[in-house]
């Protein structure tokens, strides 16, 4: 549906037909998309985002569940089972027809309903997390989700912000904008509200307009959208980088068991129709028992375990305060061993004190407490917990002080200035780290008067670099306050941050969190090294690292790393866990050198030069207070910024991963046994050992048993070390546990043959049970790694595994025995079917004990 007002593009070339945004004047801009620098009204943005849709480059197509159930059936073994059915219809075989149809439409209904409401918790859980804008909507600034922002919009840009959308800068200050998503360049680009000026080649180069795809890395603006969701200049990128995104571990795993089902039902549906032809079979029967056959071999049911597990794992973790983006990253969070992370927040409660005021004599000075104030009230950036304990400590007055000016905190300078008017004077006042602030000053103030920094006779600047790191050796963060007067002028700059007046030092305290140092302990025990990489002071790191009981007897600092190699590094990075004083590109090589050693890394953060190692580690990880670059690029998002929290979330994600692990060896051992024993059978006998249908009913029941191992208890032993995938655990499982199943499947057949002189419906009803019975109490011994009597399952599973035998062993005995093609069954079968269960799962735990010592 279109627009009811024209709308200009941002992809079209000018001379089209369409208008260029970046040449037509703003204030024909505004009256091209009826709008203002007082944004819309709330009506007019309900209409336009009916009109255009959700602000999405991804979402924008959802598929129906219809569409989303019909699309179970085009597995080319379901639809060939569904041809075969029809053949029957016509043949005259209605019944068997009928029942092979009804379980193929249970099967699939059931996967689609699990999958469904899984599918549905995992985008509830999504959303809570999910990017917002600040927009100004009836002239008032409003925090909404980014896809309910429309053309014609308003929105406020700072640090730390990603560009909900493209638009036209309207004001900008000191504005430079991260654009490698859609030009490649990795340097910021500085942007400008210029209204006008010549088109460049490509729009994405114009300099007063901002993209959807792009950040904020310093500055502030605001800007009018132009265009939202796919016409956006990222729109096509956005859903091109969706459909090729990275190759998870999870689903490199999922591919490999796949490989290896494949290959085997290959060489037993090819086994098959050679014995049929061999053997003079009926084609038509031997084609219909082969594809049950593969059906029954076959893991149909593996995507629905793997969504429900991933997805309750999900919801049991969002109870946990960790929000999980993409149920993919839920076994690479579990299979964590190295911990990157910043010590302030993880380490420290994160609750920052102003615990003192310092002039350059060491005593408490209400005038560089006035100028700390001055500074945090007066900038519009974002508000550190620095500023914010600031603002905290006290009231002062600040009458008579007029911000004139900013020049926004950005990564470089680490420092940020306003620009404020005092009766006649114009004051810059500068708050920053010390060794910036004390690099762009020439002179110092002492009892009222001016002195140089630097000089004969001068006390030096080497004495307040030693005053600062006196104060960070104790543990505080400390910050530089510098002033100087200056002229009036149009616009201020970087360039303006020199000359300053050095006036003395804020000193904060961020005492470590009460639980940190169990906390550290607990993970270690689990596996998880934790590694503080932080671009804080050495000194202030050192400190809260011997409070907490984390090894720091070497430092590592960024300075060293500039001169360290790769091979180099990636050794220095297992020898040590604290690095301070590091560059955003240093982290990344930390995290790579780890990576090098084949260590699975977290990395966690929550600022805006955090996004590239998120983005370079295995998980990355956020907080629900981090900016918005921070949580974009994470796969997991924090609702608490907690160790603790982490460490549950982590210690959940190996229980779901395990829980998959549970129902690909359950189906791979028990299911080829079956599958084996009768294709086995097929040589010998001179009748079908099971009928399709009953096959295909028996697989049904079997997988009916497992929907509940979602919700089932792993083993301590299981958690307590990172998980990967073990593809040849998995073929051992089948090619050890599945032929010890086919003895007892032999032995069946031998009792049902010579001690019951069974004819083929007997056969088939005592065979159906056995080996339902058998696949199914087997769940009891492989869900755990040691002995099974220690290891509860939980109440469900137990419930539906044993209500699913008891189903097929009553079967026989129901008005549906006929249809089915069952009779009941002699008294005695059932003291041989109790023996053998007794007796096969005894020879599978001792078999199991042995292909699963790593993990007992």
């Amino acid at each position: 549906m279109q627009e009811s007002f024209p709308l200009p593009a941002t992809q079209a070339p000018p001379g089209e037909g369409e208008i260029d945004i970046q040449t037509v004047p703003l204030q024909h801009l505004f009256e091209q998309l009826e709008s203002s620098e007082q944004g819309l009204t709330g009506t007019e943005a309900r209409k336009r985002l009916a009109a255009h849709g959700p602000n999405d480059t991804t979402g924008l197509k959802h598929t129906s569940p219809i569409v989303q159930f019909l699309r179970l059936f085009m597995n080319p073994l379901v639809a060939i089972l569904f041809i075969a059915s029809v053949v029957s219809v016509i043949l005259g075989d209605r019944i068997n027809a009928s029942i092979i149809i009804v379980i193929v439409l249970l099967s699939n209904i059931l996967n689609f309903v699990q999958t469904f409401r899984s599918q549905n918790v995992v985008a509830k859980l999504r959303a809570d997390v999910a990017p917002i804008a600040s927009v100004r909507r009836d002239g008032i600034w409003l925090e909404l989700p980014r896809r309910e922002v429309v053309p014609g919009d308003i929105v406020r840009l700072a640090a730390g912000d990603l560009v909900p959308a493209d638009a036209r800068l309207v004001q900008a200050t000191d504005l430079h904008v991260q654009q490698a998503a859609l030009t490649g360049e990795s340097l910021p680009t500085e942007k400008h509200a210029d209204d006008g000026g010549d088109a460049t080649e490509s729009l994405v180069d114009a300099r007063n307009c901002v993209f959807l795809g792009t950040s904020v890395v310093s500055g502030l603006g605001t800007a009018l959208v132009t265009v939202t969701g796919r016409d956006t200049a990222f729109g096509d990128i956005a859903v091109r980088l969706a459909s090729r995104a990275p190759e998870t571990e999870f689903e490199r795993g999922i591919k490999g068991f796949g490989l290896l089902i494949m290959k085997t039902v290959f060489f037993l549906v090819v086994f098959i129709i050679l014995v049929g032809v061999l053997g003079h079979h009926p084609p038509f029967e031997t084609a219909l028992f082969a594809i049950s056959l593969a059906v029954g071999l076959t893991p149909e049911f593996l995507p629905m375990i793997t969504t429900v597990t991933l997805g309750q794992g999900a919801l049991r973790m969002a109870t946990q305060k960790v929000i999980v983006k993409h149920l993919e990253s839920i076994q690479n969070f579990g299979s964590i061993d190295m911990l990157c992370s910043d010590k302030t927040g993880t380490l420290t409660s994160g609750e920052t004190k102003l615990e003192g005021f310092l002039d350059l004599s060491g005593h408490a000075s209400d005038r560089v407490l006035l100028f700390g104030v001055l500074n945090s009230t007066s900038q519009t950036g974002i508000k550190s917990p620095l500023d914010e304990a600031i603002m905290r400590h006290g009231t002062l007055t600040v009458d008579g002080y007029c911000k004139v000016g900013e020049i926004p905190f950005d990564f470089e300078r680490r420092c940020l200035s306003v620009v404020l008017r005092h009766e006649k004077a114009y004051l810059l006042i500068t708050k920053g780290a010390p060794e910036s602030v004390l690099a762009r000053c020439t002179t110092y103030e002492s009892a009222g008067e001016l002195k140089p920094l630097d000089g004969v006779g001068c006390e030096g600047r080497t004495t307040y670099v030693n005053r600062y790191r006196d104060l960070s050796s104790q543990g505080y963060r400390v910050l530089a306050v510098a002033y100087r007067t200056l002229s009036p002028q149009a616009t201020y700059s970087k360039a303006d941050e020199q000359s300053l007046v050095l006036l003395g030092f804020l000193a904060f305290a961020d005492p470590p969190k009460a639980d940190v140092a169990q906390v550290l302990q607990a993970l270690k025990r689990d596996g998880v090294q934790v590694k503080i990489v932080t671009g804080d002071n050495e000194l202030v790191t050192q400190h809260v690292c011997e409070q907490v009981g984390l090894a720091s007897s070497r430092i590592v600092l960024g300075s060293e790393l500039e001169h360290m190699t790769d091979p180099a590094l990636s050794q220095v990075v297992e020898e040590v866990n604290v690095f301070a004083r590091v560059s955003p590109a240093q982290k990344n090589r930390i995290i790579l050198a780890l990576k090098s050693r084949k260590h699975v890394v977290g990395y966690m953060g929550d600022g805006i030069n955090d996004a590239p190692s998120l983005h370079a580690a295995d998980v990355g990880i956020s907080v629900s207070t981090g900016v918005d670059v921070a949580k974009d690029a994470a796969d997991i998002i924090l609702l608490e910024q907690s160790l603790q929290v982490l460490h549950n979330g982590i210690l959940e994600g190996r229980k779901a991963f395990g829980n998959v692990i549970k129902y690909l060896l359950m189906g791979t051992s028990s299911n080829f046994g079956n599958m084996f024993s009768m294709a086995g059978a097929y040589v010998f006998l001179p009748f079908l050992p099971m009928l399709p249908s009953q096959i295909l009913l028996n697989n049904f029941l079997y997988d009916l048993s497992q929907v509940t191992i979602p919700t089932d208890n792993v083993d301590a032993s299981y958690i307590r070390k990172p998980q990967h995938w073990d593809i040849k655990l998995i073929r051992n499982f089948m090619l050890f546990i599945g032929p010890i199943s086919s003895i007892f499947d032999f032995l069946t057949f031998y009792i049902m043959i010579w001690v019951f002189k069974a004819g083929p419906v007997l056969f088939h009803t005592g065979w159906f049970v056995e080996s339902l019975a058998t696949q199914t109490l087997v769940l009891f011994i492989i869900r755990t790694a040691g002995n099974p009597l220690r290891s509860r399952p939980s109440l469900p599973l137990a419930l539906t595994t044993l209500l699913i035998v008891s189903i097929g062993i009553i079967l026989p005995f129901t008005p549906l025995a006929g249809p089915l093609g069952f009779t009941s069954l002699p008294i005695q079968y059932f003291l041989f079917l109790a023996a053998m269960v007794v007796i096969y799962l005894f020879l599978v735990q001792l078999v199991k004990l042995r292909l699963m010592r790593r993990y007992a």
